[in-house]
């Protein structure tokens, strides 16, 4: 009897311990509070992903429109985009995409020149683009480009403009000689211009560099001279583009058939 009430007593020690002692779930677990130091991690949105690709697929339509631009004459450029004109909206599209990489834009060394000049003077802008020069100048300008939804832009062959002869100061091709018929843009802009008037021209300085086949920027300023200009200033100071200045002459009227034009290469952009 006294072994059986010892081994009660253990086994109501044993009971009263295991009653006091913690099970496992009985422990909470506690979670903080987000608080300010604590950053919420927000997943990635899918539209960056789509956002690259759309951007990959406007540059890519963008080199593609930009080399035939290069590649083929004017005519043949006012035909395609006119078949297709939603395109020459993307190919400015991806054109403003390549200048947003430029430290300076041609288009604002030839506002800040007229901005220096008198107002009166009446300017026809060879292929404008998005006409920001005739947004940015108190001068009447004549936009003019191959396609365009803007009503203000004259749309037309370069090399065939309604412009009667001989009715504006100042010609400006900024970026713009960019057809296999460059020269026929040049003697368009010499008829339309008066006698005195000046004919600005902004290229890609890569197109003038003899080192990768670019042509010779004296004989360039020579052939131009030889269809009735002279030459008034060169700017080769840029690293991006170069700036040529030329004046109308007097009543000289050239063969055009007869000037050694030399070829401009295509200027085409490498993909990022």
């Amino acid at each position: 009897m006294a072994t059986e009430d010892h081994t009660n007593k253990k086994r109501k020690r044993r009971g009263l311990r295991a009653k006091h002692r913690k099970k496992p779930h009985d422990h909470k677990l506690t979670i903080p509070s987000s608080s300010s130091s604590h950053k919420e991690i927000k997943p990635s949105k899918p539209s960056n992903f789509l956002d690259k690709m759309k951007a990959r697929l406007s540059g890519g339509h963008f080199r593609m429109l930009n080399e035939k631009l290069y590649t083929c004459t004017g005519n043949e450029a006012l035909k395609y985009f006119k078949e297709n004109p939603t395109l020459f909206d993307k190919y400015h599209v991806g054109y403003q995409e390549q200048m947003s990489h430029w430290p300076e834009l041609p288009v604002n060394t030839i506002i800040k020149w007229l901005k220096d000049r008198d107002s009166s003077l009446v300017v026809a802008d060879f292929g404008c683009g998005d006409a920001r020069l005739a947004k940015s100048v108190k001068n009447k300008v004549y936009s003019i480009d191959l396609v365009s939804s803007d009503p203000s832009v004259i749309a037309c062959d370069m090399s065939k403009t309604p412009l009667d002869s001989s009715s504006v100061d100042v010609a400006v091709f900024c970026l713009s000689l960019m057809g296999t018929d460059f020269p026929s843009y040049l003697m368009e802009a010499h008829r339309v211009l008066k006698p005195s008037g000046m004919l600005l021209i902004a290229e890609v300085k890569s197109r003038f560099d003899t080192n990768t086949g670019g042509a010779e920027p004296e004989k360039f300023a020579r052939a131009i001279c030889e269809l009735g200009f002279s030459t008034r200033d060169k700017d080769f100071s840029n690293k991006m583009f170069i700036m040529l200045y030329f004046k109308k002459k007097q009543d000289k009227r050239a063969n055009a058939k007869q000037i050694e034009w030399p070829e401009l290469k295509p200027c085409l952009y490498k993909r990022r």
